[in-house]
């Protein structure tokens, strides 16, 4: 590889790596969908090096699995694949809490927090379950990045790809979620008041609720895998 075409097919990697990924965690490529290296090349209108490329990177991230000469299948989640997950999403973003309240937060990094809860709330008094869902995900992206570890981010920002699908599969199946805005809140006056024990303790005790319920809605709806 020459020092002229390497920046292009990084781009290239980058671009197949994001498209794929946005069409996984959407299910548009849902569980035990097979495609061809040289047919999603084409799909995407670059050659088959970058993709390959960009499927390993997805493979090391547990989304899909490479077969050599058939392709790339998409991988499932199963019930039991959430209760782990949830496990390490529980106690890493559990961690970042604590040291939110521990290191203290910024004026803007506290109120980014509070805004993320007030378009959760918005979004509930519309009826709006995308929304909420979406505002969810970036409160609990923001707890994580102001923490400012990076390799942590890193590994709760692969799970929650992971969990996503599954997330929306359930959205419309679980209670109105109003008890998980009440959550982030008391999680935010804790980080407040400085006291990284109950922040750790307020969002453990929330994951793993939350994570109780989408397993239970997974095998209460026969959903073992998706």
């Amino acid at each position: 590889m020459d020092g002229a075409t390497a920046p292009g097919r990084v781009f290239s990697a980058d671009r197949a790596y994001t498209e794929v990924r946005r069409r996984i965690i959407e299910n548009e490529m849902p569980a035990g969908y097979v495609i061809l290296e040289q047919d999603l090349a084409q799909e995407l209108g670059m050659s088959r090096t970058p993709v390959r490329e960009a499927m390993i990177h997805l493979a090391k991230e547990g989304l899909v699995e490479v077969r050599p000469r058939h392709g790339f299948r998409v991988l499932p989640i199963s019930a039991k694949d959430m209760v782990d997950i949830y496990e390490i999403l529980t106690a890493l973003e559990s961690t970042a809490a604590a040291t939110l309240a521990r290191e203290g937060v910024t004026d803007q990094q506290l109120a980014s927090l509070e805004a993320a809860v007030e378009s959760m709330d918005r979004a509930l008094a519309d009826n709006d379950l995308d929304a909420w869902a979406a505002a969810d995900e970036h409160f609990h992206k923001m707890l994580v990045a102001h923490a400012g570890n990076q390799r942590l981010q890193s590994i709760v920002e692969m799970f929650w790809d992971q969990t996503h699908r599954a997330r929306m599969v359930t959205l419309r199946l679980r209670p109105r979620p109003t008890k998980s805005n009440d959550d982030h809140r008391a999680v935010i006056k804790a980080i407040r008041a400085r006291d990284p024990v109950k922040a750790q303790q307020q969002h453990t005790r929330h994951r793993q609720v939350s994570g109780h319920m989408l397993v239970e809605l997974l095998e209460t709806h026969k959903l073992r895998s998706i």
